[in-house]
């Protein structure tokens, strides 16, 4: 039965996906007929493997733009790189050779003596494009390896709102409650500081800034909302 869409496809909603037969047709779809429709904007995923297509979602997921600076997640060590979760469709790839300019032994060297499953790290996105994963970099200044902290997600759209107008928002939240936000453009912060309930006070006031991000006068009531807590 014929296929329409390719393995890394953007689709649009209503876009006719495929016929169901030796491929299952899997995800936010929708069937007329024998036909099968994609519900949503997102992305096609083909396991050819395990003959299954799906169809996931973009909306609340991060889609990777090159030279944006990304929280990620280690989910696999392998001989020559890392595999990286970015909050996207698309799992991304860290090579050794954007990680240190040392000399590295592949056979030798067991990387996860460097970076290890479950660790986060502040990246860079060197390369990408619809028919390889996103590559990234940690040589650059600031970037690494982040050793602890609290990790908050939330949709990436909503990020420049956490920032504010030329950073007056995040410099606001560090100043107020002495922590670190470290933020990525991809959907994640991690909020660094010495004091559980200022760093609890952080995440409340990240989560506030998420939900009321559409409305006007923010900065003021964010404001207030601290120091109201901060008096308790």
């Amino acid at each position: 039965m014929p296929i329409y869409v390719k393995d890394r496809q953007i689709v649009v909603p209503g876009e006719a996906i495929g016929e169901q037969g030796k491929i299952k047709i899997e995800g936010h779809v929708f069937r007329i007929g024998k036909k099968y429709y994609s519900k949503v904007l997102g992305v096609v995923t083909i396991n050819e493997d395990a003959k299954v297509l799906r169809v996931i979602p973009l909306k609340g997921k991060y889609f990777p733009v090159e030279g944006h600076t990304v929280i990620g997640k280690i989910i696999d060590v392998g001989f020559t790189s890392w595999d990286v979760d970015i909050n996207s469709p698309y799992t991304a790839v860290l090579p050794v050779s954007e990680v240190t300019s040392k000399p590295v032994t592949i056979s030798r060297t067991d990387l996860s003596k460097i970076l290890d499953v479950g660790d986060l790290i502040l990246a860079k996105i060197v390369s990408f494009d619809l028919n390889k994963d996103p590559v990234l970099t940690i040589k650059e200044s600031k970037l690494g390896k982040i050793p602890r902290g609290v990790l908050v997600e939330i949709p990436p759209q909503k990020i420049p709102r956490i920032i504010g107008k030329k950073g007056s928002m995040i410099s606001m939240i560090k100043e107020m409650l002495g922590v670190e936000l470290i933020v990525g453009q991809n959907g994640r912060i991690v909020i660094v500081g010495e004091d559980p309930y200022k760093v609890e006070l952080a995440v409340l006031t990240i989560r506030k800034i998420e939900s009321e991000a559409h409305t006007t006068g923010l900065t003021d009531r964010i404001k207030k909302f601290i120091e109201e807590r901060l008096r308790t």
